[in-house]
């Protein structure tokens, strides 16, 4: 057996591998973008056989850089999760664009199902709210969209999954048809719950049509998810492990005791708290989702989603050309004495929680003519560290209080914009050496799996890091949220 583990990293706008080494030291990485498209107005699709084909080639590419496929001892994946493909099961080619976790096209249906009053009992069986983001009213649109889908679903001729899952399937050339708990936990179709409290939903599938033959086997995220091809990689390989992209950077920061939290700043930003075994109920809109499920342990959690986050910055690169490279905002805002009065709500795709407006469009406020480019900038970056502590001011309304907050993503290499967060948050950022959190998660879940690693002793592992403590005066914290607040209102008006 090899000493190394591969991981695929599959996110919302790239694929990379990563293989670590037996410590769980990085020692190769292979990376390729994969572009989305906007076909129609809140739109966002990929083409999810250029997904796979981009896939091997990193995989192929890193195990090289290591050494060789005999280095390798198996694979993990973690995922964009809410990212909906439906397939042929014959021929394992999609039958529709895969419909990103961003995508808004199903937001008459979810407002339909809200009036018809079924929100609290969706709330009740998942723990999320009805919302496009989430997978199940998409899956509904493929098969009342692509002619003939809903009576070849029906016939068992198809399959759903999500990306780890139409990965895994085919990795293993369609013999497993598997997910993970938390990806099958962001579906809308999943009872929440640990262990056999949870599984997926009668009642949800009814709700949403969607035929139960479609949906894929569930397992803990450290399991046994099949085996690779040997023509793939020039060995077959065992899966190890699978988690949803922002559950497995809560284990890559090792939160896996009750109480500790980390949010991942990547193209959104997401905030997960672990909750213990306890399953959540929010009344502030935030989701109760699974955090992490391995043999003898798992802890259900409590998440906020910020829709808008690293978008802000290519938005402010690419489309305004206000940067010419996203290191120059810190310089940028880091110049300026204040924010002008200025704040932008980046809502481009609706807002996340706690608002759940999924027709809110993004606004610029408190322009003057005394307003620079700067101030854009300034205040792109400012939204950011607003949303997030909106998040956290939700989650200790319902009795989950963040004392300090762990973050990973790209997002935060950037001090400025982390000092700030830590200002307005009032909260102490811890932010880890090593950034590729979501990944390392996958790589200790895999090692978990191998033998390799307990999870206790990665519970207790001090993530090595810089502190970013709050310096700023309270009174001026507390304006600057007054003003965004204001802005807020506007949007959402």
């Amino acid at each position: 057996m090899g000493d190394y583990i591969l991981v695929i990293d599959e996110g919302t706008t790239s694929t990379r591998a990563i293989v670590f080494d037996r410590d769980l030291n990085e020692v190769a990485l292979a990376q390729q973008e994969v572009p989305l498209s906007y076909p129609n107005d809140g739109w966002v699709e990929q083409d999810g056989e250029e997904i796979w084909d981009k896939t091997v080639d990193v995989c192929r590419k890193a195990i090289a850089e290591a050494g060789g496929v005999d280095r390798i001892a198996g694979i993990g994946i973690t995922n964009q999760r809410e990212t909906t493909l439906v397939w042929d099961r014959a021929t394992g080619k999609p039958i529709a664009p895969a419909i990103i976790w961003q995508d808004r096209r199903t937001a008459e249906t979810c407002e339909a199902l809200r009036k018809a009053g079924h929100e609290a009992a969706v709330q009740d069986e998942t723990g999320l709210l009805i919302d496009p983001y989430f997978s199940g009213t998409k899956i509904g649109w493929v098969l009342d969209n692509v002619e003939g889908a809903r009576a070849r679903a029906e016939a068992g001729e198809l399959a759903f999954g999500t990306v780890e899952s139409f990965l895994i399937w085919k990795l293993t050339g369609g013999n497993s048809h598997v997910t993970d708990v938390t990806n099958a936990s962001r579906t809308l179709l999943y009872r929440l719950g640990l262990g056999d409290t949870g599984g997926w939903s009668g009642k949800m599938c009814a709700t949403l049509g969607v035929p139960m033959s479609m949906l894929p086997q569930i397992r803990q995220n450290a399991d046994d998810f099949g085996t690779s091809e040997e023509s793939l990689f020039g060995k077959a390989l065992p899966i190890l492990s699978a988690a949803g992209d922002q559950q497995s950077a809560l284990v890559g920061q090792a939160c896996l005791k009750p109480g500790t939290a980390k949010i991942t700043y990547g193209t959104g930003a997401f905030l997960v708290a672990n909750c213990g075994t306890i399953r959540p109920q929010s009344a502030n809109r935030l989701l109760g989702t699974v955090g992490y499920e391995v043999a003898g342990r798992g802890a259900m959690a409590l998440e906020g989603s910020i829709f808008n986050a690293g978008t802000i910055v290519q938005w402010l690169r690419d489309d305004l050309r206000l940067i010419e490279d996203a290191a120059e905002s810190a310089d940028v805002a880091a110049a300026l004495s204040g924010n002008g009065g200025v704040y932008i709500v980046p809502a481009f795709t609706g807002l996340g929680a706690p608002h759940w407006a999924a027709d809110a469009r993004g606004t610029i406020s408190g322009i003057t003519r005394a307003t620079k480019a700067e101030h854009l900038v300034r205040a792109g970056l400012e939204s950011v560290a607003y949303q997030t502590r909106d998040l956290l001011d939700a989650f200790e309304a319902d009795g989950v209080a963040i004392k300090e907050l762990r973050v990973d993503g790209g997002m935060v290499a950037n001090d400025w914009l982390m000092q700030f967060t830590a200002d307005i948050c009032e909260r102490p950022i811890l932010r880890p050496d090593y950034r590729e959190m979501t990944a390392l998660g996958a790589a200790a879940l895999a090692a978990m799996q191998l033998g390799w690693l307990a999870a206790d002793a990665w519970a207790s592992r001090t993530v090595p890091g810089t502190r970013f403590e709050p310096k700023m005066e309270k009174t001026a914290s507390a304006r600057l949220r007054r003003g965004w607040a204001t802005a807020l209102r506007k949007t959402l008006a």
